[in-house]
């Protein structure tokens, strides 16, 4: 079973979309056979995506922080729930987990888990597909900026490459699946 990684945000968002996105790809993750690995909460749009997939009978992975654990947003009826130290174990394990990356609405964490999947790619670190999956232009305005980088010479064309984008969960599953 090939396992998808999937960073999102602690809260729900101000839109019902989000948590109905997160619910469509938890399904999709569990009735297609993927595993999921998400970080460890059973708030937000991770309480969205992995009680979907928790539903239908889906493998589910948690990876929280104990600090997390302590303020009681664990999820404890996952199929594995990893506790580790610090945010930088728990990035490290989700990435060792995971065959790839589809990236949901969310905060700074989700963007710095984001970027940080998509540095070590650039860095030849990893070759893993990363994917924003976004149908209500959430993600619009860093998609702009990543294009905006490309154009004033910040980053190659294949570095630019590395974040890719889709606007629902067949399109994302297809780019995971294609490398």
């Amino acid at each position: 079973m090939r396992r998808i990684c999937v960073f999102c945000g602690s809260t729900p968002g101000r839109r019902a979309e989000y948590q109905t996105l997160a619910e469509e790809l938890g399904t999709r993750l569990a009735t297609d056979g993927f595993g999921l690995v998400y970080g460890g909460a059973h708030v937000g749009t991770m309480g969205a995506v992995s009680g979907a997939a928790l539903a239908r009978g889906g493998e589910v992975i948690g990876v929280i922080p104990q600090s997390l654990v302590d303020r009681e947003v664990a999820r404890h009826d996952v199929t594995e729930l990893h506790v580790v130290d610090t945010m930088h174990e728990r990035k490290a394990l989700m990435n060792q987990l995971s065959d790839a990356f589809i990236v949901l609405a969310g905060g700074l964490g989700t963007f710095e888990e984001l970027f940080e999947v998509a540095t070590w790619s650039h860095l030849g670190l990893q070759s893993k597909p990363v994917v924003l999956l976004d149908r209500s232009g959430y993600f619009d305005p860093l998609v702009t900026m990543l294009d905006h980088a490309l154009a004033e010479g910040f980053l190659k064309p294949a570095s630019r490459a590395l974040i890719q984008y889709a606007t629902d969960v067949d399109q994302a599953l297809k780019l995971v699946s294609s490398r």
